[in-house]
């Protein structure tokens, strides 16, 4: 039977032994690395892309640059390899209507960090669902490297739909309302 970890804001874990890591993701991302060789795997949960001041802050994991880092050294602790590691990355998720435009919002930003620092590590990318509405729980296996994913739409996308239609309806109302127009030389 393999341990069960949760993890959550700022949270790592890396295990040596089966496991299964679980998170749910917002704008948050995780990534999941796993040594295929010495079948050794671990997943973060990143909150904000960059780095913490380390004067400031006490769980410095909520920043990509160090629990990236975190997570890489943890792995490595326990027997695996740099070179061996592969990626799987998720969450980025906009989940707030338009509060912040995709493209700007803190889901992309953590998004485009964690991609970047992969390619720039040259840690393979095997696999990714990034963006998009939906929340996501995942479950990574850190003996195999498989991750089950679930998605769930927002509360407030069901509604949208229903809130457009009353909103054409009441325009449409408004426009017959307002009779003839008469136009003044």
């Amino acid at each position: 039977m393999k341990k069960i970890f949760s993890i959550h804001i700022g949270g790592f874990h890396a295990s040596r032994e089966p496991a299964v890591i679980g998170t749910l993701l917002g704008p948050c991302v995780a990534v999941c690395l796993y040594d295929p060789v010495a079948r050794i795997g671990g997943m973060n949960h990143i909150l904000l892309p960059g780095k913490a001041d380390l004067k400031i802050f006490d769980n410095v994991a909520r920043y990509a640059i160090n629990a990236m880092e975190l997570l890489i050294n943890k792995i490595m602790t326990l027997g695996g390899q740099r070179s061996n590691l592969v990626s799987k990355v998720f969450g980025g998720a906009n989940v707030l209507p338009a509060v912040f435009a995709e493209s700007g919002g803190i889901g992309a930003r953590n998004s485009e960090f964690v991609l970047e620092f992969l390619q720039m590590e040259a840690i393979s990318i095997v696999s990714q669902d990034l963006g998009g509405h939906d929340t996501r729980k995942i479950y990574f296996h850190t003996d195999s490297g498989e991750v089950l994913l679930k998605r769930t739409r927002p509360s407030w996308w069901r509604n949208i739909g229903f809130e457009e239609r009353r909103l054409l309806e009441s325009a449409r109302r408004k426009v017959e309302e307002c009779g003839e127009a008469a136009l003044f030389v």
